[in-house]
C-alpha cells in the first residue's frame, strides 16, 4: 500500500501528456471565446474604445482589474519558470502575446508546453 499522498507523488509521463492535452484544449477554448467577443466589440464598439469599455462600469472594472493583475503575475511566471525550463530564448514571447491575444490563451498554452517539457525529463519517465 502506497502511503505517499497523491499530491506528493510525481506525475507520470502519461499524466504529463494528459495534462498537456487538457491545457491545450483550454488554450483553444480561451482564444476562441475571447476573440468571439472582441470581434463583436469591434464590429459595433458603441462609441467606446476597448480599454474604456473594459472600465465602463464597476462590474467590468472589477473583472478588468482582476485579469490585469493575473496577467502581470502570469507574465512573471512565463519568464521565471521559462528560464528554469531552459526556454529563456522564447518564453518572453508569451508576454506581449498575453496582451495582444489573450491571457485565456497564453496561460494554458504555457502550462501545456511546461507539461510536455516535464514529460521529457528523466524523472518523469521513471515514475
Amino acid at each position: 500500500m502506497n502511503t505517499t499522498p497523491a499530491s506528493a507523488r510525481p506525475t507520470t509521463g502519461r499524466g504529463h501528456l494528459t495534462l498537456a492535452v487538457i491545457w491545450s484544449v483550454l488554450a483553444l477554448v480561451g482564444v476562441t471565446a475571447t476573440w468571439a467577443f472582441i470581434v463583436q466589440f469591434f464590429a459595433d464598439p458603441q462609441g467606446l474604445g476597448y480599454v474604456e469599455a473594459c472600465f465602463d462600469n464597476p462590474a467590468s472594472s472589477s473583472a478588468a482589474a482582476d485579469v490585469l493583475v493575473v496577467a502581470v503575475a502570469a507574465c512573471l511566471l512565463f519568464v521565471v519558470e521559462g528560464r528554469r525550463l531552459g526556454w529563456s530564448r522564447w518564453s518572453w514571447l508569451l508576454v506581449p502575446a498575453t496582451f495582444a491575444i489573450a491571457l485565456a490563451f497564453t496561460f494554458p498554452l504555457f502550462l501545456a508546453l511546461r507539461e510536455l517539457t516535464l514529460r521529457r525529463r528523466p524523472s518523469a519517465r521513471q515514475a
